[in-house]
């Protein structure tokens, strides 16, 4: 008994099935069934997939092509601000005729079904580390806030080394200061 397969991502293959060089075109636009990635951004459920498909009858099964576009969301990997870039990604994939060569993919009752395969190929092209900016400079690791574009983070200074800082040039005090200047005519 044949699988009966339907929903958005499904297309019907029946009158190209071992037809090779026949090829039929779809543009369409589907909802992201469910939230789609885990890290700090994610396609969310309903977020709109604009898919451009070319489905070429070859003679192992059926040449899938297709464009995927969307829009991901979530926040920045450095200041947490929320971020929403568009994603578009290039598939190609064969899904073989049932009963031949093993394949990832195969015609199902005359149909071949995309959801797994633009979801995968989504998730994956999905940035790992997401920034706001290029150059975003995070947060102040003392404070937390979101530090000006910049500016670089003041690193707290060791209680032990906290003498050496009146040898420092730009140090106010002057009685710290001729001590430097002595020590350095010697």
């Amino acid at each position: 008994m044949k699988k009966h397969v339907n929903g958005p991502f499904a297309f019907p293959v029946r009158d190209i099935l071992h037809r090779s060089g026949e090829m039929r075109e779809f543009d369409i636009e589907v909802s992201a069934p469910e939230k789609w990635g885990e890290g700090l951004v994610a396609i969310a459920e309903g977020e709109p997939i604009d898919l451009d498909v070319r489905l070429e009858a070859v003679h192992e099964g059926i040449l899938v092509t297709a464009e995927a576009a969307t829009r991901y969301t979530g926040v920045c990997g450095r200041c947490l601000t929320d971020v929403a870039e568009p994603l578009q990604v290039e598939i190609q994939e064969l899904f073989g005729y049932s009963g031949d060569e093993a394949t990832d993919f195969d015609v199902q009752d005359d149909h071949v079904d995309l959801e797994s395969l633009v979801r995968d190929s989504i998730v994956l092209s999905l940035p790992f580390q997401p920034v706001c900016q290029p150059d975003c400079p995070g947060l102040d690791p003392v404070t937390g806030e979101k530090l000006a574009e910049g500016a670089v983070p003041e690193s707290p200074i060791d209680e032990r080394w906290a003498a050496l800082k009146a040898l420092t040039p730009d140090h106010e005090d002057d009685e710290h200061s001729r001590v430097a200047s002595d020590t350095e005519k010697s």
